[in-house]
């Protein structure tokens, strides 16, 4: 065996691919059965299979490349675009790139040529990229970080040498600015903003780009002789060709451990440099209250100031802090209508929140992939929970006058690495206690809407033997100070969350990984607020039918712990994940996190295979298979089904995608509401998005969904865009969809009842449902320089819903419904009466009527100049109108045309920050 390995690697290049195959054969056969012990053809011949098929391929893999070299210079460098300078006629020239796309492996059809020069301030890339049709250079400016088709130069650093983590900074062709940073080896993280210098020219031999990057803005340890790693980028849009000096291959995974080396940065010492931001702002609020509204006689300006501070902690660790922020400048979130009992997620937009929000991910690290199939992965840290809107529950009043989100006195985020490979990071944040306003009968109060709030996050996670292995932990904590004794029933007094990850690679080519993580929470509070908890709609513990739980009156805290473990294929065409998990009942993150649902216990599998050669029919085709199934913990089956999807990018560079499910009957507690547990009937559906090539100026884009179910049960939604880059600076994208959807069984209300023996005492109340929607996305993204640019984004929202058919739930763990005949609508005031047993003992009960008509136009406009490098200048202006009026009849056409009428509120902003570096 050993003989013949030797032989193979000895032999020319081109000569041992013919031995690959065999190789590999004589390896796995080898390992798989030890001291001669036999295995039958069949396994082994699975075992060898994908093997031999990535071998097929093996000559297109990239070979070694030469280390890039920076020079130390003693010129000046003006960072104009323009190589014209004599330290670009004496610095090495690098032009070792290869083609990832479209063809994997050949050289580029056109040259690139890369210098680095650097001085004690900073590092300084100048890269040439010929063109043989210089007019055909698409070039299109857009705000920093915008994606765009356009042609691109990126360059990409790893300072740390540790195979895991770095920086990019890149350009196209107009100037438009791209940065970011790199962690997890391969994953891009653009949220973070430097500060450096960059500019491109377009002449008659192709294009030009000129980087500026100080040494301050990035994170090394000094080394008198430095190696640091690197790569280059080009992308020609046209020919939608990507060039690497080293790339990933298509069925493998890893990019920043495949740089090659970056050599001759000599003596360069990291810097203890402080960033200050300080801002104004100026706030003006147009709102249409109720005219007797003793709170607001709808104006209100409200000016403000902060600071935001970054302080760079030698090599290793950078400090951030913010201290009255104010984040009006971020784009509003859309209208949604949300018929289910689950809060909505809505994404981070917040600049000190999202900058660095990598460090804090949870569960994920080692494995590219991470399928879940209704899983209720918990999010550990949601940091849209710091700042929230007060929680309060106000008690009936005629006005009040509630702050829209809770003050941030002060936050302050600490990342970065320590000794041996520890990646760090840990948020603190301090909000202030608010009050609400409230006139009952005239009669005013001040009462404590939110309590102030202590908020802590901790990360930390180290990688061994370079990231073959990792492992780390995370903590949050939540402390709250009340005033109010009775705010105590409304919020959790503490909250500490608890979790542990890592991976380990299971062989030397990594080629399989185990990832996995195990969390436990702990929450305190009053005996009401435990009792409001266990009834939530993440636990349910009062489920009359639950066998192994119940609630605990008494309780002051509560307990929980979850975890998963997954195993994951990450190289080869043959794609295979697989992965169990379970949420304990009493689990629970949502102080400082997010998540849906507890007590399950989830498993999958799942298979396919990837095609990323071209061939005559698809650049690029992936099939995947898979089951899945979970059970509660009295072992219910709560979800089971299969799911297929397949994704086609075809010659002409459409693309096709479509997702198919198919799920059996299951058991569902959310649909009580907490009630016994009912059926959720069999269902399939279906997902099919279909997308133009996005090279040229219109892009058309469609999509469908398609759900049917038992008692004809089903939903249809369409949608569609059309993006039209109407001049190379000018980018709009219209996105309007359109959703049906009938339900047999849409929850109404319940009521206590202990005549209802059969269903625990409470009658469940349903309703058949028609409901249609209209929505749109509406954007426009202006940028004048790269520096100027103007995005406006509106989306207008009309959705009726007709109820009918009122019935009430018959039997615990059916799908079985009686219908309740005996029920009067009252016009007066919009309710029903209802009498479930006619002239039986029952007692009746009424419920507001359940149709809505709701109207909204909601947008925002932004104009952002960063009038100096790091200074920006933000003007804002912010629209809403809204209604939900029942006008005795359902007429979609008449709200679509009633969208305008509600008064608009008008909010406008005007914010100034100024950067210095000291």
């Amino acid at each position: 065996m050993l003989s013949f390995a030797l032989q193979c690697f000895t032999i020319h290049w081109h000569q041992s691919v013919a031995y690959i195959p065999e190789l590999y054969y004589y390896i796995f056969y080898w390992r798989l059965t030890g001291q001669g012990r036999k295995m039958k053809n069949t396994i082994l011949l699975i075992l060898i299979l994908p093997i031999v098929l990535f071998a097929a391929t093996f000559e297109t893999l990239p070979v070694e490349k030469p280390a890039l070299h920076a020079k130390r210079m003693n010129d000046q460098v003006i960072v104009d675009g323009v190589l014209d300078e004599d330290v670009w006629q004496q610095a090495i020239e690098y032009n070792y790139f290869t083609q990832r796309d479209p063809f994997e492996g050949k050289k580029p059809s056109e040259e690139t040529i890369v210098q680095l020069v650097y001085d004690d301030e900073a590092l300084y890339i100048g890269a040439r990229m010929y063109d043989s049709a210089p007019d055909s250079i698409v070039k299109r400016l857009g705000r920093r970080d915008q994606p765009l088709q356009a042609d691109r130069f990126y360059f990409y650093i790893d300072p740390y040498h540790d195979k895991r983590s770095g920086y990019y900074f890149g350009m196209n062709a107009a100037g438009t600015f791209y940065d970011g940073t790199i962690y997890n080896d391969a994953i891009f993280d653009a949220t973070w903003d430097g500060v450096w210098e960059g500019n491109t020219n377009i002449d008659e031999k192709g294009w030009s780009v000129e980087m500026r990057i100080p040494f301050s803005q990035l994170r090394f340890r000094h080394q008198e002789h430095a190696i640091w790693a690197g790569n280059c980028a080009r992308i020609i849009d046209r020919k939608n060709e990507a060039s690497y000096v080293t790339f990933t291959p298509k069925d493998e995974s890893g990019f920043v451990s495949r740089f090659v080396d970056l050599t001759g940065i000599e003596s360069i010492r990291p810097q203890n440099t402080l960033e200050v931001m300080p801002f104004v702002r100026s706030k003006a609020a147009f709102t249409h209250p109720e005219a007797a509204n003793p709170f607001n006689d709808g104006s209100k300006i409200s000016p403000g100031s902060g600071v935001d501070l970054k302080y760079r902690m030698g090599s290793n660790l950078v400090l951030d802090m913010t201290m009255n922020p104010d984040f009006g400048q971020v784009e509003v979130d859309p209208a949604v209508v949300n018929l289910s009992a689950f809060e909505t997620y809505f994404p981070e937009k917040r600049p000190f929140f999202i900058e660095g929000a990598s460090i804090f991910g949870f569960g994920n690290g080692g494995t590219n992939e991470h399928w879940g199939f209704s899983f209720s992965q918990p999010t550990f840290f949601y940091s849209r929970r710091i700042g929230r809107t007060p929680q309060r529950d106000l008690p009936d009043n005629d006005y009040a006058d509630v702050p829209d989100n809770t003050n941030i006195i002060g936050a302050a985020k600490l990342t970065g690495k320590l000794a041996r490979n520890w990646n760090v990071g840990s948020i603190h944040a301090v909000t202030s206690r608010e009050y609400a306003d409230l006139d009952i009968n005239g009669v005013r109060s001040h009462l404590e809407a939110e309590p102030q709030t202590y908020y802590g996050i901790f990360r930390a996670q180290k990688e061994i033997d370079e990231a073959k292995y990792g492992i780390g932990f995370l903590g949050t904590v939540v402390n709250r100070q009340f005033k109010d004794i009775a705010l105590l029933n409304d919020v959790n007094k503490e909250a500490y969350v608890f979790g542990v990850d890592g991976w380990s690679f299971l062989d030397d080519e990594r080629e399989w990984v185990v990832s996995s993580w195990f969390g436990a929470s702990h929450i305190k509070g009053s005996r009401e607020r435990m009792l409001d908890v266990q009834q939530s709609v993440r636990h349910y513990f009062q489920r009359p039918d639950a066998r192994s739980y119940s609630i605990d009156s008494s309780a002051t805290t509560m307990r929980g712990t979850a975890g998963r473990i997954l195993l994951n294929k990450e190289k080869g065409n043959v794609i295979f994940n697989t992965a169990i998990g379970y949420v304990g009942p009493s689990f629970d993150v949502n102080d400082l996190g997010y998540m849906n649902r507890t007590d399950e216990v989830n498993g999958h599998v799942l298979g396919g295979y990837r095609w990323t050669e071209p061939n005559a029919f698809a650049r690029t085709v992936y099939l995947r298979g898979s089951a899945y199934y979970a059970k509660d913990a009295d072992g219910n089956v709560t979800d089971k089904g299969l799911w297929h999807n397949g994704y086609f990018l075809f010659n002409n560079y459409y693309t096709l995608s479509y997702t198919f499910y198919l799920e059996d009957n299951t058991f569902d507690p959310a649909l009580t509401r907490g009630g016994p547990l009912m059926i959720n009937p069999k269902y399939w559906s279906n997902y099919i998005y279909l997308s133009s090539d996005s090279r040229k100026s219109m892009i058309f884009g469609a999509s469908t969904a398609y759900v049917s179910s038992a008692h004809d049960a089903w939903y249809f939604s369409l949608g569609t865009f059309a993006e039209w880059k109407a001049r190379p600076n000018l980018l709009l994208r219209f996105e309007p969809s359109m959703l049906w959807h009938s339900t047999y069984s849409q929850w109404v209300d319940d009521f206590e009842d202990p005549l209802a023996t059969v269903t625990y005492g409470n009658r469940y109340v349903y309703a058949s449902i028609w409901r249609k929607q209209f929505s749109a996305g509406l954007r426009m993204n202006w940028t004048f320089t790269p520096k100027l640019s103007l995005q406006v984004f509106a989306q207008p929202l009309v959705s009726i819903a007709d109820y009918s058919n009122f019935k009430e739930f018959a039997k615990p763990s059916t799908y079985e419904f009686n219908d309740l005949t005996d029920v009067e609508y009252d016009e007066s005031d919009n309710t029903y009466e209802v009498d479930p047993d006619g002239d039986g003992p029952a007692e009746s009960f009424s419920f507001d009527n359940p149709d809505f008509d709701l109207k909204s136009l909601r947008g925002n406009a932004v104009l952002r100049w960063e009038y100096l490098p790091g200074s920006t200048m933000y003007l804002v202006w912010t629209q809403q109108r809204s209604e939900d009026e029942y006008l005795g009849s359902l007429d979609f056409k008449r709200s679509f045309e009633r969208i305008l009428s509600p008064k608009a509120d008008n909010i406008f902003m005007l914010k100034l920050s100024y950067w210095l570096n000291i």
